[in-house]
């Protein structure tokens, strides 16, 4: 279905929607027009405001004592009936007054947020989610990647293909359950979850037993595990097979099929027969002692980033520090550990659980249902502001997942969010009624991200006039901003929405965030690209090559 404007469909359309009898066809008709077309959008809005005025109106219409109450309840609270009020010939006129404020005050935030969500709103594939990985990188040490693509991550889905390991160490975890330690330079081709070729480089295996019948393919011969751990140094002219458990079986091109017992080597030749000793563990001696060295990294990485926080905490533009340290606090609050701005005060954990961050000595938050959140109050009036936060998304279960949230549609109030198709949102309210833009990314959260931490960040540039989306240190949307300062933040929540809307709220009114958030941090100016690049960098969990 496609809609024109001005046209008697259009008109249809608008009007189904004021009825709440909209079809999902129409709905996603008008959402196109509406998108592209400035002035059906006016239309759209100035029409649906009348209505709401209209039906506002007690003297207008008679609706049942039920509709009445769930019409006139106020924004202001989902449980606060002393708001509602039924139709009495017999009110006076100021009470009458009141209620038609009230009436218009509730209608109005339900004609911004129904705009906002049809505009938001973007057909949803109809496809399932699907992947073709094999495997994940578990563990990186020092790991310099080779290679024109970008390098993998720690907790990144590993797909059939290549990973060259220019230097250090890295664990790759198949699906099939198997383990596999390689130490740079090596060069390992992924083939499935149960098959690996490493024409160069050591790497050693462990496999358990419902991953048995491993392959490991090099130039000279093929390795077949039998419940195993076995290391294998591939070089062009030679392999060596060395078994530290289990046993394997192996096929060299000029032999057999021959078996190779615990505490046995053999060394395979491009030509000739395979030669036979004692396998010597101490060639894989890194190897072996990798989850060691991970967790001594880890722990020198973390120090890094406490010296880097510790910085960062004395630059005067920095409002809010939410660091997620010491959470131990019986009384719940979250300590904002700013130097410079005092400005705001410390948050308010509601709900949420402790869990492991981005290292496993540092703390974080782990928001599940639709009570968890953190509560803040953010005083004054700013020309530009900027948003991070440090992520790991569980699932992107609602429409739309809330990041940082002002309670209200006030001119100049802001939403942050992830749409559940992965899109970076940043709404801003303007004066006026049914005033507002968003400001959208493309699909950047896409399922491999989901159980990594990803950094995220938002630039809401007044004076430019632009806003920017970031993820992982990297720009990934500039728009032009519509919206000139001042912009204001006030009572807020991360994590979740305190949306003031009726008794009985629309689906999209419940936003709350299935992920674990590690830091948060609001700067009261627009920080650059190389700034947010630098946040980025000093944050996180490996260290950069």
């Amino acid at each position: 279905m496609t809609l024109s404007f001005p046209s008697q469909e259009f008109d249809d359309a608008v009007a189904a929607v004021c009825h709440g009898s909209a079809t999902e066809t129409e709905m996603g008709a008008l959402n196109e027009l509406l998108r592209s077309d400035p002035g059906a959008r006016d239309e759209y809005l100035t029409r649906v405001e009348l209505h709401t005025r209209l039906a506002s109106d007690p003297d207008l219409f008679s609706p049942p004592e039920t509709a009445v109450a769930e019409a006139f309840m106020s924004d202001i609270s989902l449980n606060n009936r002393r708001n509602a009020f039924s139709l009495d010939p017999e009110v006076s006129a100021r009470k009458r007054t009141l209620v038609r404020a009230l009436a218009l005050t509730a209608c109005l935030m339900f004609v911004v947020a129904g705009a906002w969500t049809l505009w938001f709103k973007r057909p949803a594939t109809r496809n399932g989610a699907t992947s073709t990985a094999v495997a994940m990188l578990a563990r990186a040490v020092d790991a310099r990647w080779g290679g024109s693509l970008a390098p993998p991550r720690v907790g990144s889905a590993l797909e059939p293909g290549w990973l060259r390991l220019e230097s250090g160490l890295a664990q790759v975890v198949f699906y099939s359950g198997a383990r596999v330690v390689i130490e740079g330079p090596t060069e390992l081709q992924l083939i499935s979850p149960t098959e690996v070729v490493c024409p160069t480089g050591r790497l050693l295996a462990e496999v358990p037993p419902l991953a048995r019948g491993f392959r490991v393919k090099t130039a000279q011969l093929n390795v077949v595990d039998l419940g195993t751990a076995f290391g294998v140094d591939a070089a062009r002219g030679q392999t060596e097979v060395h078994v530290f458990k289990g046993e394997v079986e192996f096929f060299a091109q000029t032999a057999a099929k021959q078996s190779l017992g615990e505490g046995r080597a053999a060394v395979v030749p491009a030509s000739g027969p395979p030669q036979f000793m004692a396998a010597n563990a101490a060639d894989f001696t890194p190897l072996f002692e990798l989850q060691k060295r991970s967790l001594a990294a880890e722990a020198v990485r973390y120090d890094q980033w406490r010296v880097a926080s510790a910085r960062l905490n004395q630059d005067p533009s920095l409002m809010v520090h939410l660091d997620f340290e010491n959470l131990g606090d019986p009384d719940w609050t979250l300590r904002n550990v700013v130097e410079k701005n005092r400005s705001v005060p410390d948050a308010a954990i509601v709900g949420c659980q402790r869990t492991e961050g981005r290292w496993p000595e540092k703390e974080a938050l782990e928001f599940q249902s639709i009570n968890d959140r953190v509560r803040l109050v953010v005083p004054g009036d700013f020309d530009s502001l900027t948003l991070a936060a440090w992520v790991r998304i569980k699932g992107l279960d609602r429409q739309f997942n809330s990041l940082f949230m002002c309670d209200g549609f006030e001119p100049g109030e802001i939403h942050w969010l992830i749409r559940n198709d992965g899109v970076l949102g940043l709404t801003v309210i303007g004066p006026g009624s049914g005033n507002f833009q968003i400001l959208a990314s493309p699909p950047v959260l896409t399922l491999e991200k989901f159980g990594m931490w990803t950094h995220l960040a938002v630039v809401l540039d007044g004076k430019a006039r632009q806003v920017v989306h970031y993820v992982n240190g990297y720009p990934v949307a500039r728009q032009r901003l519509r919206l000139g300062p001042p912009y204001r933040l006030g009572a807020a929540e991360l994590g979740n929405w305190n949306a003031r809307s009726g008794p009985n709220p629309g689906p999209f009114l419940i936003r709350n965030l299935s992920a674990v958030l590690d830091e948060f941090e609001l700067f009261s100016r627009a920080l650059s690209d190389a700034e947010i690049r630098d946040l980025y960098a000093e944050g996180k969990p490996e260290p950069g090559p």
